[in-house]
């Protein structure tokens, strides 16, 4: 199949006009950081701050026009804000292939909220450091809430370290429709989306901190989820932009915590409490993963870690603890072998386990959606 290359592009986005200069918007400047990849397109667009808001009409069509040439699978582009180029100057693009040489600067991500026709909840799951098994927490979740009779989809927003489709054990590229829509790829009845199917798995993604927010806002919106009752964000781990473009432009219902006993990531889990909290987004509640760890032998259970720091501070912040989850290796092997424990063995205690913070998560969702919301069947497992 013939791809559009980086002249078609430059050509392409050579035709539109900048309002504000009256010159096109590549001889304008406008246009930096351009990566072709695989089908695949990012730049962002820099105007001057005072610009940022009125410019998204721009920004728009260029991401239009990019899209309609041939071979284009996607188009990545972000309306960013700059105070150190002078209106009218072309600034140095030294980027190449994704990797950017140029002086640092502070871009200043624009953009209406993100309209996500189709799904009913959108629930984040973060924790302010990594290392806590939060995508295992964000996995089972997910098939709890899909064993408890809900629609479910899943949205791996880790860009830098896509862990979902190993997990899950799904590999290659996602299908494109003929709107150029990405089609989710499809595991134990879960809908998911990772730039990981899009990447190869040892590739860094090494991208802007703009290009990084735009390429999460648009998995969301350029994937056909079709009608989903929640879609799961699995969140990059920190507080980050990609953090606050997810808080700020995406409409969450709530947000789940995922944190382990240690003082040291309670520290970190209280930072993602904060940015949920000063973004309006409600936590849902506290997940303490490596609650203790379970003797093969015996069934003895010995709190390595410590014992009851997460249910503690769910207490002090007044949300809900969700539960504890075990360091248990069932989690751990079936999590690498891309066969999670609560599709696989939901009758053991493990995803006993996960089933019932779903259960909870899902109370949280119908309370947040209000009388209306739709009321899921109730499955016992015994």
């Amino acid at each position: 199949m013939n791809r559009a290359t980086r002249d078609d592009i430059i050509e392409t986005l050579s035709g539109i006009v900048d309002p504000a200069s009256g010159r096109d918007v590549v001889s304008a400047g406008l246009v930096q950081g351009l990566v072709v990849r695989d089908g695949h397109v990012g730049f962002s667009i820099e105007v001057a701050p005072e610009r940022g808001p009125a410019s998204e009409p721009l920004r728009k069509q260029c991401e239009d026009q990019v899209r309609k040439l041939p071979g284009v699978l996607s188009v990545t582009a972000v309306l960013t804000a700059h105070r150190d180029q002078p209106a009218g100057r072309p600034a140095p693009d030294h980027s190449h292939a994704g990797h950017s040489h140029a002086e640092p600067r502070k871009p200043a991500p624009q953009g209406a909220p993100l309209n996500v026709p189709g799904i009913a909840a959108i629930v984040a799951v973060a924790s302010g450091k990594g290392g806590v098994g939060k995508s295992t927490v964000a996995v089972n979740l997910a098939l709890g809430l899909l064993k408890l009779g809900r629609r479910v989809g899943l949205l791996d927003a880790d860009v830098y370290g896509p862990s979902i489709p190993r997990m899950l054990g799904l590999t290659g590229k996602p299908e494109v429709t003929e709107k150029k829509k990405l089609k989710p790829k499809t595991n134990y009845g879960l809908k998911t989306m990772s730039i990981g199917y899009l990447v190869p798995e040892d590739t860094a993604a090494i991208w802007r901190g703009p290009m990084v927010q735009s390429a999460l806002t648009q998995m969301l919106g350029d994937t056909e989820w079709g009608e989903l009752d929640v879609l799961i964000v699995d969140m990059p781990p920190g507080t980050g932009d990609a953090q606050l473009t997810m808080a700020q432009r995406v409409p969450l219902t709530g947000a789940v915590v995922v944190s382990t006993p240690q003082e040291i990531a309670l520290i970190d889990a209280r930072k993602g409490f904060a940015m949920f909290e000063k973004t309006h987004v409600p936590v849902f509640g506290i997940v303490e993963n490596m609650a203790y760890f379970v003797s093969p032998g015996t069934g003895e259970k010995s709190y390595i870690f410590g014992q009851g720091g997460a249910r503690r501070m769910a207490e002090t912040l007044g949300c809900d603890f969700l539960g504890e989850v075990p360091l248990h290796m069932s989690v751990r092997e079936t999590s690498d072998a891309g066969t999670p424990i609560v599709a696989t063995a939901p009758e053991s205690e493990e995803a006993k386990v996960f089933i019932e913070i779903a259960r909870r998560v899902g109370e949280h969702i119908d309370k947040a959606l209000g009388a209306n919301a739709r009321k899921a069947p109730k499955i016992s497992v015994e």
